[in-house]
């Protein structure tokens, strides 16, 4: 098996694995966007819910309604630390996958270039014993063409 055989199947699998790393990376950007839409929309409701409090609050709320909404706006602000949380692991975890895939994308770069060194120096090799084997044969032509003296 030539060398250009060897690195194609080495191209292939590296390349592969770049494909892979790239795709986990996307991946880990969609779950970055929605975990931060999420903290958005919670963020949203939050800033409705308390306007809403507030309203409530000018045009009178009994003990009750007023420890309801302190109960419930607790719980808002605990999903909110939670997906705030997920963010950032969420961030962290993009981060570790674009490094992941930038050394994949790295190692196929650097396989690619050796592949195309080996491509050149084995069409060299190739032109030169062409040449080689064309020159052989004019030569050969060139003494069956001569009358040969003797003398």
């Amino acid at each position: 098996m030539k060398k250009t055989e060897r690195i194609a199947l080495v191209q292939r699998v590296v390349e592969d694995l770049e494909r892979r790393r790239a795709e986990a990376l996307a991946l880990c950007e969609q779950r970055l966007r929605e975990a931060r839409n999420r903290c958005q929309e919670l963020e949203t409701y939050r800033t409705h819910y308390l306007r809403d409090f507030n309203r409530r609050v000018q045009s009178g709320l009994d003990g009750a309604m007023v420890r309801d909404y302190q109960v419930f706006l607790g719980r808002l602000e605990e999903a909110l630390q939670h997906q705030n949380q997920l963010v950032a692991q969420t961030e962290q975890q993009r981060a570790s996958e674009l490094d992941s895939w930038r050394g994949a994308a790295m190692r196929s770069a650097q396989i690619d270039t050796l592949a195309a060194h080996w491509r050149a120096e084995e069409n060299g090799l190739e032109e030169r014993r062409e040449q080689r084997e064309t020159d052989e044969r004019s030569q050969q032509h060139w003494s069956r063409g001569r009358p040969h003296r003797v003398g």
